[in-house]
């Protein structure tokens, strides 16, 4: 009973492009917030981007920012990440995640995470 259709693996060479997606119900969609996590190996979980579903406010981690961009489709209960100029530095498992704007509040919700590896 999984609550997101998540884009799958995803792998490209530094300096590349990918998309990752994130689908889900109507009512999860209208949390009012969703977007992504990562982490990679040995690493803490890190703030990568989040989106508004019902309003237009969109905040990024430090790392992506002027690279990734989050968009929606409110018709599809859906979000993506739009990942450019990608670095080895940002493989890691993205995470899709949706709540009511506090993510350590009540009603959080996890996709399985989606691997994305940059390589030469």
């Amino acid at each position: 009973q999984a609550h997101f259709v998540e884009s799958g693996r995803q792998s490209v060479q530094p300096g590349g492009s990918l998309r990752l997606s994130c689908a889900t119900s109507g009512s999860i969609f209208g949390l009012g917030y969703m977007g992504w996590y990562r982490q990679a190996p040995g690493k803490q979980r890190e703030f990568v981007a989040i989106i508004a579903t019902r309003g237009t406010g969109r905040r990024y981690g430090d790392p992506v920012k002027g690279r990734f961009s989050i968009t929606r489709d409110s018709a599809e209960n859906t979000v993506y990440l739009e990942m450019n100029n990608l670095k080895v530095e940002d493989t890691a498992v993205y995470y899709c995640v949706a709540h009511r704007g506090d993510p350590t509040g009540p009603d959080v919700y996890w996709g399985q995470g989606a691997q994305v590896t940059i390589s030469s």
